[in-house]
């Protein structure tokens, strides 16, 4: 358990008079709120609130448990404001997670310009490799970038980018095998899949254009829990991947990766997201490193949108929360 951000939650439950307000404070949701606080509770081993249709109230205990630490989180707010104060630079460290394919593509290449601008920052970067987003994976991480639809109902998400997925091989694999010319061709290609952190392996891979929808449960011969392998496999010309279009996007810009039946729009594209956690919203490092990353994808977003066309919705497409098995499986569902 968070013990400082439970109490935070603690304190404004209190002074919001329930924890909805103290959700909307903080950016989060309310089961988010009343689960720390709960915990907070049987780790004390006594009730601080009083739940009722009417609203919060502190029990006699609470009340003494919020007159103690009330100075306290007012104590480490000056400390950290005379930390910050204009004039003054701290040394720290921020640690960022984020996908492989976002890392090596993207970010690291543009890190070197951030330091430039942060030299009292040393960034820990961490890789994250999977879609949903667990409490595992942001233990002690401030800003990470998710690609696509977090599970996490405890930290601040922030809007990034809208990606598009984009089926491609290598040049020389095309030459030998064809382009494909409608998604339901993609059934005589070597497609290699990427199995998902439930064990789903995603090899429904779903096309629209002008209002007709063609579905193909792909097939090939390697499945890997990780997308970099994927990556690594297709730019070897041994079959056909499909990625996110900002993650690739130096790949295809530099032809090693060739995308085809851009004319049609492919389904289940996922965002990213930064996810910071709701004390860090006024943390100028970490808010900086965000509008960092912003700017970062914004104009890739852009080229990519020029390349292959408008951004999908970022809708959890149905294999989302399915168990393990493969998501050609829940067709019809």
């Amino acid at each position: 358990m968070d013990k400082l951000r439970a109490l935070h939650y603690f304190v404004a439950a209190v002074e919001e008079g329930s924890f909805s307000a103290a959700a909307r404070r903080f950016d989060v949701s309310v089961p988010a709120v009343t689960k720390l606080v709960s915990s907070l509770e049987r780790e004390l081993g006594v009730k601080l609130l009083d739940r009722s249709t009417q609203g919060l109230t502190l029990t006699a205990r609470g009340a003494q448990y919020l007159e103690s630490c009330t100075p306290l989180l007012a104590q480490l707010a000056d400390a950290e404001r005379a930390l910050t104060a204009p004039g003054t630079r701290r040394a720290r460290t921020l640690v960022v997670g984020a996908p492989p394919l976002l890392s090596r593509a993207l970010l690291v290449p543009a890190l070197s310009e951030w330091h430039e601008r942060h030299p009292h920052v040393h960034i820990d970067l961490r890789t994250v490799d999977f879609l949903t987003v667990t409490d595992t994976a942001t233990r002690g991480v401030d800003v990470l970038v998710a690609l696509g639809w977090p599970g996490s109902v405890d930290l601040v998400q922030r809007p990034l980018a809208q990606s598009r997925l984009i089926v491609c091989a290598s040049p020389a694999y095309w030459r030998l095998h064809g382009i494909p010319v409608r998604p339901t061709e993609l059934a005589n290609h070597a497609c290699l899949l990427v199995r998902s952190p439930e064990g789903t392996v995603l090899d429904l891979w779903r096309h629209m254009r002008d209002g007709v929808v063609e579905e193909v449960a792909v097939t090939g011969w390697l499945t890997c829990a990780s997308r970099d392998d994927v990556l690594q496999a297709v730019l070897l010309g041994q079959g056909v991947g499909r990625f996110a279009d900002l993650s690739v996007w130096p790949f295809v810009r530099d032809g090693l990766l060739q995308p085809v039946l851009v004319d049609w729009e492919s389904s289940d594209s996922p965002p990213f997201s930064a996810l910071i956690r709701p004390e860090s919203k006024r943390d100028a490092v970490v808010q900086g490193f965000v509008g960092f990353l912003t700017d970062l994808l914004a104009p890739i977003e852009t080229k990519c949108g020029e390349a292959f066309g408008a951004r999908p919705s970022a809708v959890r497409p149905r294999w989302y929360a399915s168990r393990p098995g493969r998501a050609s499986k829940s067709r019809g569902e």
